[in-house]
């Protein structure tokens, strides 16, 4: 998803200390550039016997556990283990069947779902169809303040149709909606309990009430958040492996990557990048690469300046040193992105990545050329304004070696430094982008579907943030969310790609892989993205029998 988490860039960077192909959906190390001294898969070793308890460093508190409003790492890290959706993104970046064992098309604009039957939630009720109308009409409702809302923009009607059978009708064919029963906008919970909660569902007082192999069992607000196991859980290859997993909160990265090393806690995703070098030394533990959907880009906020000419946006792309943003970033290893959407984005049609990612030109890196351009464009001289912020180094990073490289071909490119709290509004309010060109960007596919990324390049998408518009990529978009079959989807999506590619609305910067640390006394851990939907704490257990 192309979404307001400017945390994914601060923490994702921590991943671009490693880049391998080893699986499909990770990302490629560098052509030519020697064997890496690591290796990127969808798990760690298997767990060798169970755990009474093991606890996680979380970079913050969530905000909410309402699944309607977790909307960041946070909150998902730990709904992954607790709700479940219709459909399941796995470790190693597929679909599969979730609380629906099984779907049907009839017909291009109807969906039916036929669920999973003797599910039971935590409080030992069963799951029925009725349970599944009220968990997603419910993101559908203004009053909720869903950010997943627009995800049902093309629903219709949401409608029991059997006793364990829902129905969804679409105004047109949206692929995409289906693809997102696997994410957050799938998830499913007690309608009771929604009823009786009302507005305080998720909260620390409250509670909630799913399916998943761990059951919310406390939440110390500013300390702690405990999971206990779900007995009746349905799905026996996923029965938890450790009896109780608790969260802790640590927003220092320092204290965070402490707590790894003395082994006051078990483990953790998202490494603070500053310290990854010495986790990855340490016998105190082992630090685990998994595939990613993430990239960094260059988002463009203002079309009608010096940056509405495409010219001039290539001209930026060219002459950024992106091996030296790595470097500066990252401790010299990465990747510089060939596309906005990142190669790990691709995986639902691997055998396709080869030809419609893989074979896409290394980005071009040729300073006299893009003075050229700018010279041509009439150019030269104009300014440039350029988000920054103290959220985190990174963004600084990235920010310094923007404005060099504007200068080195006559563009000023002035940076304005915004307080953590404004950069995050850029994001979800237009009026934070006044006066803005641009501004770093990360975010991530919650579906291994590049076209995920490619709909909020849409003219009037929310995640549109520059508004920018082409009617061909418009048509080209609604064609590619029509088509059932991922891999012709993907070939309608490369056209997509190769648009975004010629215009530049967004400027491609690098893509990094996942990170996990795991302490001596764990294992079994998913090691990438998709964590945030796949229960990925039952499979941890112990290290050692």
């Amino acid at each position: 998803m192309r979404m307001p988490r400017t945390l994914a860039l601060v923490l994702c960077t921590a991943a671009l200390a490693a880049a391998s192909s080893a699986c499909s959906g990770a990302t490629n190390p560098p052509a030519g550039g020697g064997a890496p001294d690591f290796t990127v898969s969808p798990t760690s070793p298997a767990a060798r016997g169970p755990l009474d308890s093991f606890t996680w460093s979380l970079y913050a508190e969530p905000y909410t556990l309402d699944y309607a409003l977790a909307y960041d790492y946070p909150p998902n890290t730990v709904l992954a283990n607790v709700c479940e959706q219709l459909l399941r993104v796995t470790p190693d970046m597929r679909i599969e069947p979730g609380l629906a064992v099984a779907y049907d098309r009839p017909d291009p604009r109807t969906l039916v779902y036929a669920l999973r039957p003797g599910v039971r939630f935590h409080d030992g009720t069963t799951m029925t169809a009725d349970d599944v109308v009220a968990s997603l009409t419910r993101q559908m409702d203004p009053k909720t303040g869903s950010p997943w809302a627009s995800a049902f923009k093309n629903v219709d009607a949401i409608e029991k149709t059997g006793p364990l059978e829902v129905t969804v009708r679409l105004s047109k064919p949206d692929v995409l909606f289906h693809e997102l029963m696997a994410a957050s906008p799938g998830t499913v919970v007690s309608a009771a309990s929604l009823k009786e909660a009302g507005k305080d569902y998720g909260t620390p007082g409250t509670g909630l009430n799913c399916t998943g192999p761990y059951a919310l069992d406390t939440w110390a607000q500013g300390d702690s958040i405990t999971l206990k196991k779900h007995t009746a859980y349905w799905d026996e290859e996923l029965a938890p492996a450790s009896d109780r997993v608790k969260f802790t909160f640590v927003e220092d990265p320092a204290a965070r990557s402490n707590g790894f090393l003395s082994g006051s806690v078990d483990g953790g995703y998202l490494l603070p990048s500053s310290s990854l070098a010495q986790l990855r030394s340490s016998d105190k533990g082992t630090v685990f690469f998994g595939p990613n959907t993430a990239a960094a880009n260059l988002a463009v906020l203002d079309f009608h300046g010096p940056l509405g000419e495409p010219e001039v946006r290539r001209a930026l792309s060219m002459a950024l040193d992106r091996k030296n943003i790595i470097r500066a970033a990252a401790g010299g290893v990465g990747v510089p992105a060939k596309a906005p959407a990142a190669r790990g984005a691709w995986a639902l049609a691997p055998e396709k990545t080869a030809l419609l990612f893989d074979a896409l030109p290394e980005p071009v890196y040729d300073v006299a050329a893009a003075k050229e351009l700018v010279r041509e464009a009439g150019a030269n001289g104009r300014t440039i304004t350029l988000a920054t912020s103290s959220l985190a180094p990174e963004i600084s990073v990235v920010a310094n070696a923007v404005q060099a490289a504007g200068r080195q071909i006559g563009l000023d490119v002035r940076l304005k430094p915004v307080s953590p709290d404004a950069y995050s509004s850029i994001f979800v309010d237009p009026s934070a982008r006044t006066g803005l060109d641009l501004v770093i960007t990360n975010g991530y596919d919650n579906t291994p579907d590049p076209l995920e990324f490619y709909q909020y390049l849409r003219t009037g998408d929310f995640g549109n943030y520059g508004n920018w518009s082409n009617p061909a990529f418009d048509l080209a978009f609604d064609r590619a969310n029509s088509e059932p079959d991922p891999v012709k989807r993907a070939e309608l999506t490369a056209k997509l790609q190769q648009i975004a590619l010629d215009e530049l609305p967004v400027i491609p910067v690098y893509e990094a892989p996942y990170s996990v640390f795991l302490g001596k006394r764990i294992t079994g851990a998913p090691t990438g993205i998709a964590q945030l939907y796949y229960p990925w704490a039952a499979t941890i257990g112990a290290n050692r029998r």
